[in-house]
């Protein structure tokens, strides 16, 4: 069989009219031959009836001490309802469909309730179901574990549900549907000359996944790369091409490097973050007020992000309404942070950077001449991100899409 998987977002599933058009993907997908596996996320958005926010508001209203195993149970509903729905409106027009939960379809995971990770796939029923030529809709975000608990995958739980299908099915793609035409070289709502990507390399989309796009979630690219699946990134509104998201350039052969001459890919960004230095030259022992300083933000439960440990001090960010903890649990332990709340980090992506001389010149060129400030830098492979004042980050992310060219 040529499995083809096809995940389709809230917003696709959120009217008869649009439940149409995703019936129209999957008719496509049987005409040319595919088996098609489809996954559904939750119906609409925050506000609307059947919404994850709106099954958690609804018992946060009565309670915020519901457990997340309850938690679990319920917004896992969500799913199960759109399933129902795709499942009738298939069969309706003409296809067998059949609805299996995470569970069902053999999405084993770990018990950590809430972001609960696969551990495998035994995906035997949905083969099964596939042969008798049924089209087997599958809810996303949601799996079992060994002893039969509902769990859910956290957030883009419904992204990550699609690659692990795919691989677990030894699919030819995965389409991932959204209200989007594709990935973007920022975000249109801040940049009017963002345009759409023909290709991206894994690498890159996860890059820019992490630092702020939300496109697809970075651990659905990581589980597709693992077996060399095409993503594609597709809007179920329209009949265009998406965005192609793979390693080599089919047409071309094996080892291509698809980026061909760019450089830059694209500009991400993160809001609502502060920066925390945590001064270390007075201290007696630095190397013990370094570990002391990341543990303490590990037992507390909080990320952080953007960490450079210098001679002198320790930077890093969190979100903005972790700030006061963090600070809080720094001056019990005897430290004297200093903060800079409501930042925001700004990344320059491209899989082409690695060894360019100049592009990090042209970065710091475009936000002086802006008159932004950069508070911090870092750097990877494909990746360079700055730190600015959050009332600067539209302005950056224009500046630097300018400065590269990107809407040409």
């Amino acid at each position: 069989m040529r499995v083809l998987v096809q995940k389709f977002g809230g917003t696709s599933l959120a009217t008869a009219e649009r439940r149409s058009q995703v019936v129209a993907k999957v008719s496509d997908a049987v005409r040319e031959g595919y088996a098609p596996v489809v996954v559904v996320s939750a119906i609409g958005r925050t506000g609307d009836p059947y919404a994850t926010d709106t099954f958690i508001n609804m018992v946060k209203d009565i309670s915020p001490e519901l457990p997340q195993r309850e938690l679990d149970l319920l917004v896992s509903c969500g799913e199960v309802i759109s399933g129902a729905v795709m499942v009738s409106t298939l069969n309706s027009l003409g296809f067998e469909a059949v609805l299996l939960t995470g569970g069902q379809a053999g999405i084993i995971t770990n018990n950590s309730f809430g972001d609960a990770r696969i551990i495998r796939i035994e995906p035997r029923t949905i083969v099964e179901y596939l042969q008798q030529g049924k089209v087997v809709v599958v809810t996303g975000f949601q799996g079992i574990t060994e002893d039969g608990q509902v769990t859910t995958l956290g957030r883009g739980g419904s992204d990550t549900t699609a690659s692990a299908l795919g691989v677990a099915l030894n699919a030819e793609a995965i389409d991932i549907y959204t209200d989007v035409e594709g990935i973007m070289t920022a975000d249109p709502r801040i940049v009017e000359d963002a345009r759409i990507l023909d290709v991206v390399t894994y690498n890159e989309i996860c890059q820019m996944a992490h630092q702020g796009a939300k496109i697809i979630h970075p651990r659905a690219v990581e589980i597709a790369m693992q077996r060399n699946i095409p993503l594609r990134i597709k809007c179920t509104f329209s009949d265009a091409p998406g965005t192609l998201v793979t390693s080599i350039q089919a047409d071309m052969g094996a080892g291509t490097d698809i980026t061909g001459d760019r450089i830059i890919t694209g500009i991400a960004h993160t809001p609502n973050v502060t920066q925390i230095c945590v001064p270390t030259s007075a201290l007696p022992d630095n190397l013990q007020a370094n570990k002391q300083i990341f543990k303490g933000m590990a037992l507390a439960d909080i990320s952080v992000d953007f960490i450079s440990v210098q001679s002198d001090a320790v930077y890093y960010t969190v979100r903005d309404d972790e700030a006061d903890k963090a600070v809080k649990i720094l001056k019990n332990m005897g430290f004297n942070p200093s903060v800079i709340p409501s930042c925001a980090k700004v990344s320059v992506v491209g899989a082409g950077i690695h060894g360019v001389p100049g592009v990090m010149a042209d970065m710091v060129e475009a936000l002086s001449d802006a008159g932004i400030r950069i508070l911090q830098s870092a750097d990877s492979h494909t990746t360079i991100w700055v730190l600015v004042d959050k009332e600067n980050m539209v302005k950056a992310v224009q500046a630097l899409h300018q400065k590269y060219h990107l809407g040409d």
